[in-house]
């Protein structure tokens, strides 16, 4: 009877779980018809306001990657996204091309930025990866600004061309950010199924017992650095897509820790509704609170600590007497 027993909770058990994989599963979809069908109801502003937001969202994919498998912090992976909004601009003012083909190009710029950087940083761990990172965000600019020739000095430059002629630009910016948004995020699903993803993990947790299996810790950082600089610059090339401009002012050492506060606020994780949760929280909370004028910081400021703390409720029990913890 009581294997009987066992086995039944166990069924009991694995439906349970399937039930919970399919609301999830229908939540999924349908937040994505949801954004979608937005266009069908958002005006001119809220849809460009939206188009950052996805773009934004990746960008915090990319911080909270390199938390969640690295645990480490960086608080210079504007450089990256610069860098890939800039080799979309560059290409078209250089070779006339369009997106189709500057968009890879910025993930493998962004990828070997990443690497160039990460190897002879890859015993650096907290906060010393940190600063070696706040380095990056604040040569950026002084770098943008002295190569005038290709970047446009502090005029910056314009993004003209459309990816599918004689659609409006505004729906193109919109659904090109969408969908590369959400394939990201299937793909960081996958990632996190696959014999690489649970190397990388390993490294971090049990750095023994991978070194055993001949995974370095070193070079599961530099290849956790990689990806995520690689995930940056595609950010940047949506950024720049979406945004049909590209200036020193869009990359200072402050958007790099914006990216850190939004992948704070979606906890580190990696599906759709944190991402959303951290692009929209940089990207559409200022511009709602600009009207406040002198008092944005504080505004913004306040709204960080009530997102962490609800988005934390859960951490917050511990806090309570255990006689009333559930």
């Amino acid at each position: 009877m009581a294997v009987s027993d066992l086995a039944q909770t166990s069924k009991a058990d694995m439906s349970a779980r399937g039930g919970h994989v399919d609301v999830v599963r229908l939540f999924m979809l349908a937040l994505v018809a949801v954004l979608l069908l937005a266009p069908l109801l958002a005006g001119g502003f809220l849809l460009y306001s939206l188009s950052l937001c996805f773009a934004n969202a990746v960008a915090v994919l990319s911080v909270s990657m390199l938390v969640r498998y690295g645990g480490e912090v960086s608080i210079g992976h504007s450089f990256f996204v610069a860098l890939g909004a800039y080799a979309v601009a560059i290409v078209e003012h250089r070779l006339g091309l369009s997106i189709v083909v500057s968009l890879p190009l910025a993930v493998l710029l962004g990828a070997g930025a990443g690497f160039v950087f990460a190897f002879p940083s890859r015993r650096l761990s907290g906060i010393y990866l940190a600063v070696a990172t706040m380095a990056l965000a604040l040569a950026l600019p002084e770098i943008l600004i002295g190569f005038e020739k290709f970047t446009g000095g502090f005029e910056g430059l314009y993004i003209a061309q459309d990816l599918v002629p004689g659609i409006p630009k505004a729906l193109q910016r919109y659904y090109v950010a969408l969908a590369v948004l959400v394939l990201v995020c299937l793909a960081l699903g996958h990632f996190r199924k696959s014999a690489q993803g649970l190397a990388l993990l390993m490294a971090q947790a049990q750095p023994r017992a991978a070194e055993a299996m001949g995974i370095t810790r070193s070079w599961a950082r530099i290849s956790i650095f990689t990806l995520s600089a690689a995930l940056a610059a595609l950010a940047g090339a949506l950024t720049g897509f979406a945004s049909s401009t590209v200036s020193p002012n869009s990359f200072t050492f402050f958007s790099g820790v914006f990216l850190l506060v939004g992948s704070v606020v979606s906890l580190n994780r990696l599906s759709l509704p944190a991402a959303l949760v951290g692009g929209a929280f940089i990207t559409l909370v200022p511009t709602y609170l600009a009207r406040a004028g002198d008092w944005v910081p504080i505004l913004y400021g306040v709204a960080l600590v009530v997102v962490t703390l609800v988005a934390n409720a859960g951490d917050l029990r511990r806090f309570l007497p255990r006689g009333i913890r559930r």
